[in-house]
């Protein structure tokens, strides 16, 4: 019996591999494939381009430092919900859950989907609405049985994505690109990033860069968490950030401007004029099949957070059911719909301005939370506390603020998500336990 009751527990468990694998999945999508083209609009020079990607990895790695220290103070799995609810007001986390099930986690899941169908352009299934919902179905359902599914899903779905775009960085420094490409060095820099379509761009790169995160959201389901939430945080933001730098030098190298300039597809332009046609169709099939770890790692960790606010919350009561294998399905299911919702109704560009806008906002009241919290024995600190956490939320509200100023359709989308959230939450009531 004993044995039995240990081999269940270790099966709701995983390890430091997987955890990992879900951060840089959850990080690894579509932006990294496809910001480039939109930043291409306001800035230009390459330095800017590169900086605006450095200054992403800086901001992700000290809110990586902060969450490491929140998911092993905490150790319960919903992060920014748990976080906010238990350091300021459970209000506040009832919009952060708000927020993720809305766009948080279900924004990536549609942007991955529309994308995964862009990418199979060279075969006709551009656009093909029908192709994006039945891959979000499938892998919704691969996420409704055990941990053991997930994991294999996301490790093998991951080891793909890594292998591949590894591949694509050595290829596209080692084969001489376009003499005339979008490479400039000149000292344009110094005004581009002063202008607000700098700061608008780093919307781009912050929502390239989310997921950093991850982990923190599924502390309990994770084998020692103490040590390992701080080992998959830290270190696959560190990975994923040379990945980026060195992926979008490659981007700049083997295409122009004109061709990339306000493109969503600029992974594929790029290949296509270093490999030819036929290269450039696998290069961008394999894109295609790399964003399924995307889709998966979100479909993963967003229902756990969901969960966590409808156990407290008396609307949301439905959602926080398990199975008797620990899997939030209901949960799950929910974020599968609303996901497919996104797909079906908003363009690529517009989900992620107004996506990106609301993450950075909650991601911003989430590191201050580990402002107010004292240090437990075994658990992590972020190094030079609390130096990280004030750059990294003055940084947000820098890009924010032009964001606004930019883009004010789209970030009154993000507040107006926000609010439709505050009003639900004063209708709803909290779960009365005993």
């Amino acid at each position: 019996m004993v044995n039995e009751y240990l081999k269940s527990e270790c099966l709701r468990k995983i390890t430091i591999y997987t955890a990992s694998a879900i951060v840089i999945a959850n990080m690894i999508g579509t932006g990294v494939f496809t910001s480039v083209g939109f930043q291409l609009s306001s800035v230009q020079n390459t330095w800017s381009i590169l900086l605006l990607w450095l200054l992403g990895g800086l901001m992700a790695m000290f809110g990586a430092f902060a969450y490491a220290e929140l998911g092993t103070h905490f150790k319960e799995s919903g992060g920014d919900y748990i976080y906010l609810s238990r350091v300021f007001h459970p209000f506040l986390g009832y919009l952060s859950a708000w927020a993720g099930l809305t766009v948080g986690f279900s924004a990536p899941v549609a942007l991955a989907a529309m994308a995964f169908t862009k990418y199979l352009a060279p075969f006709g299934l551009q656009g093909n609405r029908w192709l994006a919902i039945a891959v979000i179905l499938a892998i919704g359902g691969m996420h409704s049985f055990t941990i053991r599914h997930s994991s294999r899903l996301q490790n093998y779905s991951t080891f793909i994505k890594i292998l591949f775009i590894v591949c694509l960085i050595i290829i596209g420094i080692a084969v001489t690109g376009d003499p005339h490409n979008a490479i400039n060095y000149g000292d344009s820099w110094k005004k581009e990033i002063s202008q607000p379509g700098f700061a608008v761009s780093m919307v781009y790169v912050s929502f390239a860069y989310t997921g950093w995160n991850a982990a923190a959201y599924i502390a309990d389901e994770i084998d020692t968490p103490q040590r390992n939430i701080p080992k998959a945080l830290i270190g696959s933001t560190l990975f994923v950030s040379i990945v980026y730098l060195l992926f979008q030098f490659v981007l700049l190298k083997n295409a122009t401007v004109p061709q990339l300039v306000g493109k969503e597809e600029a992974t594929f332009i790029a290949f296509d004029n270093l490999l030819g046609t036929a290269g450039g169709k696998w290069v961008s099939v394999f894109i295609a099949v790399q964003l399924v770890a995307t889709i998966s790692s979100y479909l993963w960790i967003g229902p756990r957070v969901t969960m966590a606010m409808s156990s407290e919350n008396q609307l949301w009561k439905p959602f926080s059911k398990k199975n008797k294998h620990g899997i939030p399905v209901a949960a799950t299911w929910l974020h599968v719909f609303i996901s497919i919702g996104l797909t079906l109704t908003g363009s690529f560009e517009s989900i992620l301005l107004y996506a990106g806008f609301v993450l950075q906002l909650m991601a911003s009241l989430t590191v201050a939370t580990s402002l107010f919290i004292v240090k437990k024995p075994g658990t992590f600190r972020t190094p030079f506390k609390p130096i990280l956490q004030v750059i990294f939320l003055v940084f947000n509200l820098w890009v924010s603020i032009f964001t606004v100023i930019d883009r004010p359709v789209e970030s009154l989308i993000g507040v107006v998500i926000l609010l439709t959230g505050g009003v639900i939450y004063y209708f709803d009531r909290p779960v009365v336990l005993g």
